[in-house]
């Protein structure tokens, strides 16, 4: 079951919404929670449920465990046993496959490659689950004493599969103590219809976009199709993980859950390091906290934590080459700008450090797009032209012109959205202080989510393919 579904909005919602509120309970409330995301999770695969309700038994057994040998080299050996599960369990399911395909390829064997169903959401639920474990560890939680409250954390369906990566310290306290005032209702409401448009109004257009000029062979697509098409798709992957973020967030916010923001604007960002403080903030610190700063060899190890982060940050996302280049493409980048230093990239000129990060940041979009390591190479022989050399491709052509024409619109509404505009509007409104503004704005906003709602349903009802990009990770 996906967010951007008419099912999901107008059925499976107002029934969770429904049981939830007539709970007077908190523990009741809880497990309504439970049952809708069980059956949120079990809808597309019903049995990898049991997958789901194992590892949080398994995590909580082990929290629980460390919780009792603190200070003692038991708890060390379970933190140890308790990682290793739950990534021999990612590796089994996700990266199975392509293990075994480039064992075949590098020493020349035919062992048959398994066809492992990938569960959705796995390496965000597994995430949270070792942050979880890690964290009784270090004593920066307590172990959950209750394994229906575990589960909770684990399943919770607005983050259960494209996330934001919750880490329990997170919502350890919301668990067991928390209220859903109107003020959470409407501002979550709010967050959770901009979510929705910006996955069905702006980034399936966007989509739509990317198919016709990369869905097939790109040999004979000009220079300027290559590059308006990877824009798209750069906008395209931001809208439609921030949309899901988004949405996430506010159906949390609606349950009285505060989830930390995943994206802050990250096409605003001068260097590659501040693009990954902005983007996919959640995966960005759980690899610095859990693993840059983690002792290799009995201390840590800079510079090849660094490779180390940004090899498994490609990892994370597919398994693919592609995706470990792209992660290794932007930890080079930003090893460069370590090198280079903040202080000196604080005195380049703002023009030149945002044209140099938007080029790698597009760049590398184009990376994570092509799993294809041909077309991926072809990609890189028509976004610096030399495809004009090698096989005769034009620096334009008529197809991209009329697309660009007919999308201009979009393009132009896509990118000032990504922009930090719609907070400046809301400070106008709500921070002055003047209760007219006030009103004036909270009516404007109401009718705005109402207008978006009505338009992103009325696009779903001819949707037939409307998936998250991120369900696949």
């Amino acid at each position: 079951m996906v967010f951007a579904d008419l099912f999901f909005l107008y059925a499976f919602l107002p029934a969770c919404l429904l049981a939830y509120f007539l709970c007077k309970k908190l523990k009741h409330k809880n497990l309504v929670l439970i049952i809708f995301s069980l059956i949120f999770y079990a809808w597309g695969e019903p049995l990898c449920v049991f997958l789901l309700v194992f590892s949080a038994w398994f995590n909580w057994s082990v929290g629980k465990y460390i919780g009792k040998h603190r200070k003692e080299k038991q708890s060390k050996t379970a933190v140890a046993v308790g990682v290793i599960v739950d990534i021999a369990l990612l590796i089994i399911f996700k990266y199975t496959g392509f293990l075994v395909e480039n064992f075949n390829f590098f020493f020349h064997t035919q062992i048959p490659v398994p066809q492992i169903g990938l569960p959705i959401g796995i390496s965000f639920f597994t995430f949270q689950a070792i942050s979880y474990v890690i964290d009784c560890y270090w004593e920066t939680v307590e172990p959950q004493k209750s394994f229906r409250k575990f589960l909770l954390y684990l399943s919770l369906f607005p983050q259960l599969i494209a996330g934001p990566i919750v880490r329990y310290s997170v919502v350890e306290e919301q668990i067991s103590k928390r209220k859903s005032t109107a003020a959470d209702i409407s501002e979550g409401s709010m967050r959770m219809i901009i979510g929705l448009a910006k996955k069905v109004i702006i980034a399936n257009n966007l989509y739509a976009i990317v198919t016709q000029f990369f869905g097939n062979d790109i040999s004979s697509l000009s220079v300027l199709g290559t590059w308006y098409t990877v824009v798209a798709y750069s906008l395209y992957v931001y809208f439609d993980f921030s949309g899901y973020s988004d949405m996430a967030i506010g159906l949390g916010r609606i349950f009285g859950f505060r989830f930390d923001e995943n994206f802050n604007y990250p096409f605003i960002c001068k260097t590659i390091s501040e693009f990954w403080q902005r983007w996919h903030i959640s995966l960005s610190s759980f690899f610095r906290d859990y693993l840059f700063y983690a002792p290799v060899f009995g201390r840590p190890r800079k510079y090849f934590n660094l490779f180390l982060v940004w090899f498994c940050t490609g990892m994370w996302h597919g398994a693919e080459w592609n995706f470990i280049f792209w992660g290794l493409y932007f930890g080079i980048f930003i090893f460069i700008e370590t090198k280079i230093g903040k202080k000196r990239m604080k005195k380049w000129p703002k023009v030149l450090t945002h044209i140099y990060s938007k080029l790698i940041i597009i760049i590398g979009f184009g990376i994570f797009y092509f799993t294809d390591l041909g077309q991926l190479g072809q990609f890189f022989l028509n976004i610096s032209g030399i495809s004009m050399l090698t096989n005769g491709s034009a620096l334009a052509d008529a197809v991209t012109w009329s697309s660009l024409v007919n999308n201009v619109f979009l393009l132009a509404f896509a990118i000032l959205v990504s922009m930090p505009v719609l907070p400046k509007i809301k400070h106008f409104f709500f921070e002055w202080g003047n209760n007219k503004v006030y009103l004036t704005g909270k009516m404007l906003a109401t009718a705005l989510c109402m207008f978006l709602l009505i338009m992103s349903s009325i696009l779903l009802v001819d949707s037939t393919n409307n998936p998250f990009l991120y369900f696949r990770f």
